[in-house]
């Protein structure tokens, strides 16, 4: 079982790590509205993986093959959100920052999870990744205990770098920081998500 675990747990973290929409967002949430918030999202950006991880497991890669008209609609899909969150953040760059404990969250935890899980699922990296990578990692006839490790170890790599990202741009330091830069910061994030959303639509 290690010689599946290791790779999948190398790879999947890498993967992870990399530059994204998931990123971006859990940077911003917890600036915005603390590390408990940051949390919440990024148990929902693990949950989003964990789908991507079953339906590659379970046949994503053949779908895409039978279909690829599929991946296309899904890319365009995932590029239209990823503009929608951009140009909210852009138009709202300049509204001042409210500090967690100021006002009560606009949000609440269910629904910090589910905008984690909605990223995570209008993402087509994770798509991409896990239908054309990810997949390779897997033996097809594996045990069921395999194939529940292999999922464990993909929630706990989401969870754990997305909950560190979380912790290190919700201290004070770094929200302080923000709250000075805010409308260049959301606007730089903005236009992040926005190209993100452009490249993923082009290629």
């Amino acid at each position: 079982m290690l010689a599946v675990l290791l790779p999948v747990f190398a790879v999947h973290l890498l993967a992870a790590m990399s530059p994204g929409p998931a990123v971006l967002m859990t940077m911003r949430v917890s600036m915005t509205r603390g590390v408990h918030a940051g949390v919440m999202f990024s148990f929902g950006l693990a949950i989003g993986a964990l789908v991507w991880a079953c339906a590659a497991l379970f046949g994503l890669a053949a779908l895409f093959e039978v279909a690829p008209r599929l991946l296309i609609a899904m890319k365009l899909i995932g590029a239209l959100y990823l503009v929608w969150i951009a140009i909210k953040m852009w138009r709202g760059a300049a509204t001042p920052l409210v500090i967690e404990g100021a006002e009560p969250l606009r949000r609440s935890p269910l629904r910090l999870t589910l905008l984690g899980i909605t990223t995570q699922l209008a993402n087509p990296k994770p798509a991409i990744f896990f239908g054309a990578v990810f997949i390779t990692l897997v033996p097809p006839h594996a045990d069921p205990a395999t194939f529940a490790a292999v999922l464990a170890v993909v929630f706990f790599n989401e969870a754990a770098w997305n909950i560190l990202l979380a912790r290190l741009f919700s201290l004070s330091r770094a929200r302080a920081c923000y709250t000075r830069l805010k409308a260049p910061i959301d606007r730089v994030l903005g236009a992040g998500l926005a190209a993100l959303g452009l490249k993923i639509a082009t290629t």
